[in-house]
């Protein structure tokens, strides 16, 4: 089963656009598509409500993007760009009167469970997100009826999962990924896959990197996610890429 509809909630990298104490034309752009909260997404298919990763801005994306039920949590990895936000999850815990399942692997859920502590164990603080979680590898699982099929990349010498509903994947913070996982990400209307700037980094795609990849996998469609300042304007970027490519922004919906 493939997403009736995708919201990019965060299409930036670990620090955000603006970056702090920045000047650049990127950080300095009044378009509003240059203005990136960190990395998420908001999936929903078949009557659920999924998002993947609750970075330090996941408040503020869920309040911005009208989100009123939240069915799971899926994390890619332990960064905190992408997990600082847990938290959070208490206010679909009020309003829903129900705890929250997370997915992650063993490392992740290690590192929620130190970051969070309060959140786990017998005696817990009042008011602290009421959370079931459950661990994940590569091999597909079921959420609530909804078949997912785990991606694993490589992160610099990270592993991260990306994620398959049916014909959409969406892919953030790689550099490389196996072939046996590239051939996971064939078949699709729609992947996401990030790309940091257009010089080399360490531990993400560049942009001619991603493009690369896109061609050899063919989606109908691709969208990239995890931005830096370093890549440039939007506007400008944007007239620089294949018809099927574009640059994601915070707010894009994409409708199936």
């Amino acid at each position: 089963m493939s997403p009736s509809k995708v919201t990019f909630l965060g299409t930036g990298t670990s620090q955000g656009i603006p970056m702090i104490a920045c000047g650049c034309a990127v950080c300095k752009s009044t378009d509003e598509r240059d203005k990136r909260l960190r990395v998420s997404i908001h999936v929903e298919i078949g009557g659920k409500s999924f998002i993947i990763d609750t970075g330090p801005d996941f408040r503020q994306q869920v309040l911005r993007a009208g989100i009123k039920r939240l069915d799971a949590v899926l994390y890619t990895h332990e960064h905190k760009d992408h997990t600082a936000g847990m938290d959070d999850i208490r206010g679909f815990n009020y309003h829903q009167q129900a705890t929250i399942p997370l997915y992650a692997r063993a490392q992740v859920i290690a590192q929620l469970k130190r970051e969070f502590a309060y959140a786990f164990g017998e005696n817990k603080y009042p008011g602290a997100p009421e959370i079931d979680v459950y661990e994940i590898d590569g091999t597909p699982f079921t959420v609530q009826g909804i078949d997912i099929q785990p991606i694993f990349v490589k992160h610099y010498y990270l592993d991260v999962l990306g994620f398959r509903f049916g014909n959409f994947a969406y892919v953030t913070d790689a550099n490389a990924i196996a072939p046996e996982e590239q051939d996971k990400l064939r078949d699709l209307d729609v992947l996401v896959i990030n790309a940091l700037r257009k010089t080399t980094h360490v531990s993400h795609f560049t942009l001619a990197e991603a493009l690369k990849l896109i061609a050899d996998l063919n989606p109908k469609q691709a969208y990239i996610t995890h931005i830096s300042h370093q890549m440039g304007l939007h506007a400008e970027v944007n007239k620089e890429l294949p018809p099927n490519v574009s640059l994601a922004h915070d707010g894009l919906i994409l409708h199936f």
